[in-house]
């Protein structure tokens, strides 16, 4: 699987969860260890767990398992580590702490290709009719 396909499905997972502000910066012409970071938000420590938890089960299915996680005991800043992959999941605040984005600034977006719209809430009263 191309590296293009990993962060895509890392991208979708986290779209599943309900992610915030989910963004993927190509960084093969200026580090040597990965080829994109993706950065995600959640609007608590809970949501961060879920999320890193998901995308860490999507990617078990097709056989990718990360090289390592931090931050998982507290989920305010977590990252994992696919290899090709560098994904940050922050709590929401914190996110603007660190501004990933501008700090590598210089790393072209790479398009997800992911739903414009929030997927479907579930089937509780309140739920999202899909479209």
């Amino acid at each position: 699987m191309e590296s293009i396909d990993v962060v895509r499905l890392i991208g979708k997972a986290a779209w599943e969860k309900k992610g915030v502000d989910i963004v993927a910066l190509d960084v093969t012409e200026l580090v040597y260890y990965s080829d994109f970071f993706l950065i995600a938000s959640g609007r608590s420590d809970v949501h961060v767990k879920a999320l890193f938890r998901h995308i860490q089960t999507e990617l078990a299915q097709t056989g990718i398992a990360p090289i390592s996680i931090e931050g998982q005991d507290h989920c305010r800043w977590v990252l994992m580590d696919f290899g090709v992959v560098i994904v940050h999941l922050f709590y929401e605040p914190l996110r603007e702490v660190y501004d990933l984005e501008r700090l590598w600034g210089d790393a072209p977006r790479a398009d997800l290709k992911l739903p414009e719209n929030p997927p479907p809430s579930g089937d509780g009263p309140g739920a999202q009719e899909p479209a």
